[in-house]
Parts: structure tokens; sequence; C-alpha cells
């Protein structure tokens, strides 16, 4: 299991003490020490069902510098996206936690944690 996050995240902090709490096996990916490239993006979005637009942080400086806000939301400009994000990684929503068997969530809740650690009741 990995997971990336930001240290100074609460969410990150949150996620982290819940796969402690579940003795979970994961390795920490220091995303804005260490990008992901547009194509591990690109992955990590297909697991997710989202596009990139949907992780975007849209309220960080920078995403007002690029005026992301105005940017098309479209197929067309999904490879700009992408670019955007790898290139500025303040700008992507964490944590993200891809487990072994390849769910893939953004960990923002104690539900989206759980899914990755098989314990969602929901089926």
């Amino acid at each position: 299991m990995e997971i990336w996050i930001n240290p100074e995240c609460s969410k990150c902090a949150s996620a982290l003490e819940q796969l402690d709490a579940a003795g979970a096996d994961y390795t920490v990916r220091r995303y804005l020490d260490s990008p992901p490239t547009a194509a591990e993006l690109a992955a990590v979005l297909d697991r997710l069902g989202l596009e990139p637009w949907d992780i975007a942080r849209t309220k960080e400086a920078v995403a007002g510098e690029l005026r992301l806000e105005q940017w098309d939301r479209t197929p067309a400009e999904r490879d700009r996206w992408l670019e955007a994000l790898a290139t500025h990684p303040i700008l992507i929503q964490r944590p993200i936690i891809t487990a072994d068997d390849g769910t893939t969530v953004l960990g923002r809740s104690t539900e989206a944690v759980q899914r990755t650690l098989g314990q969602d009741d929901r089926d």
C-alpha cells in the first residue's frame, strides 16, 4: 500500500493514524518532495474514476496564478490539467491511498481509508 501525503495536512495525519491502528503495511510518499509524473497521476485518476480537475485544490495561490478555475474541464484539456498537477503538486488533493489490490481512494474520510483496509461495510 502507498499513501501520498503532505506532512502538514491534518487529513493525511488522520489517514496515517488509521493505517497504523489497523497494522497496515504501507509506504509514504511525500508527494511535494517527490511529485508524481503526469503518467502516474493519469493512472491514479483512472483507478479513482476521477478527472484531474476533480482532485485539484483550486484555492491554492498557484491555482489563482494559473487561473485554474477558468480552464475547461473537458477531455481535450485533460493533459493540460495533468501537467499542471505534476508541475505544481501542491494542487493535488490528499491523501491518496493505493492498496495492494489496486483499490485507490482519496482518503479524506474515515470511510475512504477503511475501503483500502477492506473494512468498509458498504458492499
